[in-house]
């Protein structure tokens, strides 16, 4: 069973790794983006984090709509909108409960990626962050581990697509040959998560 310092813990790791990829992230979002999607990531997870400082929530649930909110307030383009519905959508399907299992936790992401899709109309090989997090959501019934590695499979496969949906769309063609920035930070989320896990 998982509580909220779990959650946290999570949210921290996700930092640091952000943190530690930030510039790679920035790298893969020039040449089919704003290039800022590692900055802009970099200031919402520091601003979750000393949000959960502050504010410790006792629930997994509100540590994740809590997170949710902050990334929607901080972060600018669609990365904001996107992560923050994410996180708030999951942290709303987990409920009030103290604690949470696997199951509950896998549920409650499924939950969270719909309401992306939804939010941004993305489907899998539409070369966005939806084709890390599918995969990861398929394979978290079966462990943290497997989650990880297919949202990384998933985020390396973007590369040889065209983009349908978001900014690197309007490239067309010119957007094949390079890694999806969403996709590969999604994959840094689930890896934050099998870390803390211990997997």
């Amino acid at each position: 069973m998982f509580d909220a310092d779990f959650f946290r813990r999570w949210m921290t790791a996700t930092a640091a790794s952000v943190e530690r990829e930030a510039e790679r992230l920035t790298a893969l979002d020039s040449p089919i983006g704003d290039a800022d999607h590692g900055s802009n990531l970099q200031r919402g997870f520091r601003a979750v984090v000393e949000t959960l400082e502050k504010e410790e929530p006792g629930t997994p649930g509100a540590v994740l709509t809590l997170a949710g909110r902050r990334l929607i307030s901080t972060v600018g383009g669609a990365s904001g909108p996107l992560y923050g519905t994410l996180l708030r959508r999951t942290g709303k399907a987990l409920g009030d409960a103290a604690e949470v299992g696997g199951q509950d936790l896998a549920e409650a992401l499924r939950t969270g990626v719909d309401a992306v899709r939804q939010l941004g109309g993305a489907a899998p090989g539409d070369k966005t962050m939806v084709d890390a997090l599918v995969p990861a959501v398929d394979a978290l019934g079966e462990s943290f581990a497997a989650a990880r590695a297919a949202a990384e499979q998933g985020a390396l496969a973007t590369a040889p697509l065209q983009a349908r949906k978001g900014r690197a769309s309007y490239l067309g063609e010119r957007s094949i040959g390079h890694q999806d920035p969403g996709a590969t930070s999604s994959a840094l989320l689930i890896a934050a998560l099998a870390e803390v896990a211990g997997e």
